[in-house]
């Protein structure tokens, strides 16, 4: 009984020993859980990560010198630009191009509102108007009775202070210029977002700042003609041949770009134009279109829903298209044609054979003698 007892101790050190293979449903169970309703549900972030990736990446490329914002201030129409073009997928790229002449032209709407403000200006001057609330700097929250005391103070301190912390960064190198940056960040800030209420711009009327600021990286070209044209197109050429975007916004009425687009459907890119012109050749050679009034009345984002279902329903019914591939058939119809012609010579072959030999069965006796019985059960074997 002691001897029993120590044997099977002794197995079962063994088998503790033993590497243990292990078993596939646990290892299963580890990546995989069931739920309650749709049964197995797969937990690899993997498959959420595939889900994600098929959303297309959109490219906005705008054309400053002939399609600005004149009606509309530039951040504004920035924004719902962007807007509606991420109902078309995630929006990665946002470039505008133009000249010198577009960044300093400033239109009419934007002179009218400034000539109507120094009026009112001078008026509060003469004490004929006083303003309801008094003016509030806010900066450092300093209040003036009239507009012109404001624009003067915030040019006398806060300019002369935002000079001294530009040229500090602009003098420091290396670990002491990213401090001061750090240092200087928030004020900094804060005098962009209050000098663009009181101050009027330098030159133009902000627009390469105010498109900046939606997140639009704008580039100028040199004064010459077509260049913008010429450098768009080909930062659109350079996106298509990297395949970096699957949809392409347009904002143009230049038909110097009808080339471009078709090139885009070519590559199976969606196209999209936003300009004014409602039955121009962009619009024409591009997927869909949408006006400026559009774009700002929210209109073009509740339309990209129908938009994108059409999309959608092309591309299915682009899978499903019978396409003729001659060298395929032509490889299908030769492997037919040698299958047909080995399979009739084949029978042929064994037509003939069968015949010669009933042929030198039935010629074994003259024609005169008559057949005897073994001679016709030979020949109704034959055929």
């Amino acid at each position: 009984m002691v001897g029993f007892f120590k044997f099977r101790n002794i197995s079962y050190a063994v088998q503790s020993k033993r590497p243990q293979t292990p078993n596939p449903f646990v290892a299963l169970n580890r990546f995989c859980h069931y739920g309650s309703r749709l049964g197995f549900v797969s937990s690899n972030p993997s498959s959420s990560s595939v889900q994600k990736n098929t959303q297309n990446n959109v490219a906005i490329f705008w054309d400053l010198d002939n399609k600005p914002p004149n009606s509309f201030p530039p951040y504004n129409a920035a924004v719902k630009l962007k807007l509606a073009a991420s109902s078309f997928g995630i929006v990665r790229y946002m470039v505008a191009y133009a000249n010198r002449h577009s960044f300093n032209y400033v239109p009419p709407v934007v002179r009218a509102q400034r000539k109507e403000k120094k009026e009112l200006n001078q008026l509060e001057n003469k004490g004929v108007l006083k303003p309801v609330e008094p003016y509030l700097c806010r900066v450092c929250g300093r209040k003036f009775y009239t507009n012109e005391k404001l624009i003067n103070h915030f040019k006398q301190i806060h300019e002369r202070e935002q000079m001294k912390r530009m040229n500090q960064i602009e003098s420091a190198r290396g670990k002491r210029r990213v401090n001061l940056v750090a240092k200087f960040s928030m004020k900094m800030e804060k005098y962009k977002n209050c000098a663009r209420d009181v101050l009027t711009p330098k030159v133009g009327y902000g627009l390469a700042d105010e498109l900046k600021r939606a997140g639009f990286w704008v580039h100028s070209v040199p004064d010459k003609p077509q260049a913008a044209d010429i450098a768009l197109r080909n930062h659109m050429v350079d996106m298509m041949d990297k395949r970096r975007v699957e949809c392409l916004v347009l904002v143009s009425d230049d038909s110097d770009f009808v080339d471009v687009l078709k090139e885009a459907r070519l590559r199976c890119l969606k196209t999209v134009v936003v300009g004014d012109i409602s039955d121009g050749a962009l619009k024409r050679a591009a997927d869909t279109g949408f006006s400026w009034k559009e774009i700002m009345m929210g209109k073009a984002k509740k339309e990209a829903v129908t938009v994108m279902g059409r999309w959608k329903d092309r591309d299915v019914l682009k899978r499903l298209e019978w396409t003729y591939n001659p060298e395929m058939e032509k490889r299908v119809c030769n492997l037919d044609d040698e299958g047909g012609e080995r399979e009739d010579g084949d029978i042929e072959g064994n037509i003939h054979g069968e015949d010669d030999e009933c042929m030198q069965n039935s010629d074994t006796g003259a024609w005169w003698e008559l057949d005897s019985d073994a001679d016709i059960t030979s020949s109704n074997s034959c055929e």
